[in-house]
């Protein structure tokens, strides 16, 4: 750990002798570009893609939580106007803004963020739009006859993949329907209904599930209960919560890549979702 003054101490220096400029950011890629697992040529091929959608929020002050509460905060420790460098401190919550949420969260014993695999973290998607439904109700729930209605559109879901739901909250993020919070604290909300984790677990090979509001389960269950937390997270498998853009991807044919930062231990992230097309 550095100690008081040291990272302003390492900036400074950095600027004066270029390094910011030539050395210390090669050195930041060699050594990142070693931690980088070994794709096997024939893998890396089966993917391509043509063009990339960024379903990912940006992160801010103040960017919504169910309970109102600040999840992240940016301190400006250094600025260019008096350091020449840039450098901001951060306090986060790990589920804050778009982020995964791995096994470890909702589980004894899962794994956490950092142990999932990378073959986990590239997957196909299906995208099943409610958003007609929740525009009516938004305590409506995603339910095995989605994915039902889905397959028989687009055949069966794919091997590995992950189940998005589009609820059209996604073009909600700065409206109080977002978090939708009443006059008694519940938050009205589309999610997962617990009988589709069941289904999707049972009688389907699916990774991840992923949701365009703050949590996978419904906002009424997000209060206490979390069934689908508990019965997906419990089961291995992982979410992603605060998904963007979902209108700009096909409901069938996309790919997911889920960028999360390797913490050791962590229960999840935020993350940078993108959708290759």
């Amino acid at each position: 750990m550095c100690p008081p003054g040291c990272l302003h101490s390492i900036c400074e220096n950095a600027t004066r002798r270029g390094l910011l400029k030539a050395g210390f950011t090669l050195g930041l890629g060699a050594a990142a570009a070693a931690t980088l697992p070994t794709v096997p040529r024939a893998e890396a091929a089966t993917t391509s893609f043509t063009d990339t959608v960024d379903l990912s929020h940006a992160l801010y002050e103040g960017f919504p939580t169910f309970s109102g509460e600040k999840w992240f905060t940016v301190e400006h420790l250094v600025t260019f106007a008096k350091d020449k460098v840039n450098l901001n401190r951060w306090t986060i919550v790990e589920h804050s803004g778009t982020h995964m949420d791995a096994p470890i969260h909702f589980s004894a014993d899962g794994l956490t963020a950092d142990m999932i695999p990378i073959s986990d973290l590239i997957v196909p998607v299906a995208v099943i739009n409610i958003a007609a439904r929740a525009a009516e109700n938004a305590d409506t729930s995603l339910t095995p006859d989605d994915i039902k209605a889905w397959e028989s559109k687009n055949g069966p879901l794919p091997e590995g993949c992950c189940v998005v739901m589009n609820s059209g909250w996604h073009k909600l993020v700065g409206d109080p329907k977002f978090t939708g919070n009443d006059n008694e604290k519940r938050n009205h909300t589309p999610g997962f209904h617990v009988e589709t984790a069941q289904f999707l677990i049972g009688e389907r090979k699916v990774k991840g599930i992923g949701v365009d509001t703050l949590s996978l389960d419904t906002g009424l269950n997000s209060g206490g209960a979390f069934p689908v937390h508990y019965e997906w997270l419990g089961s291995g498998r992982w979410g992603v919560e605060c998904l963007a853009n979902l209108d700009a991807i096909p409901e069938s044919g996309a790919r997911l890549f889920l960028g999360i930062p390797r913490v050791k231990g962590a229960t999840g992230g935020p993350t940078r979702v993108i959708a290759l097309l």
